[in-house]
C-alpha cells in the first residue's frame, strides 16, 4: 500500500496512526503541499478533489477520506478493532466521532481558516468569526473535561478511532491555532499524556 500525505496534517495523521495501530506496512509519499503537488494532473487523477490523504491499495485502487481508508483498513486486518463490535460500542464510537467533527474540530478549523497564519498568506480573513469560533472551542474543552473525568478514553473502555480523531484535533487546535486548553482542565491534559504515549502515536509525532 501507498499513502499520499504532507507532514503530519491532519487527515493523513489520523491514518497513519491507524496504521501503526494496526502495524500495517505501507509506502510513505510525502507531497509538497506549499508548491502544489496535490494540485498536479497526476495527483488529480488519484484524487480529483486535489487533497490528502490518498491510499493507494494492493490493487491499485485509490481511496480518499481519512475515515473512509480508516473504515477499510479495518476491513482489512480486523484486528485490533478500532471501530467497534458491538452495537452498543459502534454507537458510542460514531456518536463521539460525530460530536468532535461537528462540535470541535468544525470550530477550530473555523479559526485555522480566519487567524493570523492565513492572514500573512494573504487569504481574506474575518476576525470577528474567529472570536466566536475560539470561544466555542474553548466551551467544548469544558465539556471534554467532564467527558474524561474517570475515563482512559473517550468513547469506550479501550482506544479506537474516536481517540484518534480527539488527539489529531486537539493537537492542531493547541499547535496551529493557540487554542491551548487551560491548566486546570486536567482530565485532558491526562487523557493527553496518556494517548501520546502509545507506540503508534508517538512514532508519528
Amino acid at each position: 500500500m501507498k499513502l499520499y500525505g504532507s507532514g503530519n496534517t491532519p487527515n493523513p495523521r489520523k491514518v497513519k496512526i491507524f496504521l501503526a495501530e494496526k502495524a500495517i506496512a505501507y509506502q510513505m509519499i510525502e507531497l509538497d503541499l506549499q508548491k502544489g503537488e496535490h494540485k498536479t494532473p497526476e495527483f488529480m487523477q488519484m484524487n480529483p478533489l486535489g487533497r490528502v490523504p490518498v491510499l493507494e491499495t494492493n490493487d491499485g485502487e485509490f481511496l480518499t477520506e481519512a475515515i473512509a481508508i480508516c473504515r477499510y483498513l479495518e476491513a482489512v486486518r480486523p484486528e485490533p478493532n478500532l471501530f467497534g463490535r458491538s452495537a452498543q460500542d459502534l454507537g458510542l464510537i460514531e456518536m463521539h466521532h460525530s460530536q468532535i467533527e461537528s462540535d470541535f474540530w468544525f470550530q477550530v478549523r473555523t479559526s485555522w481558516k480566519n487567524g493570523p497564519v492565513l492572514q500573512k498568506m494573504g487569504y481574506q480573513v474575518a476576525s470577528e468569526a474567529k472570536v466566536i469560533s475560539d470561544a466555542n472551542v474553548h466551551s467544548y474543552y469544558e465539556k471534554l473535561n467532564k467527558d474524561l473525568d474517570g475515563r482512559d478514553y473517550i468513547a469506550t473502555s479501550r482506544f479506537t478511532i474516536a481517540d484518534i480523531i480527539l488527539l489529531v484535533c486537539l493537537d492542531f487546535a493547541i499547535h496551529y491555532c493557540a487554542l491551548k486548553p487551560a491548566e486546570s482542565l486536567s482530565n485532558i491534559w491526562r487523557w493527553h499524556d496518556f494517548i501520546t504515549s502509545r507506540e503508534s502515536v508517538d512514532a508519528i509525532t
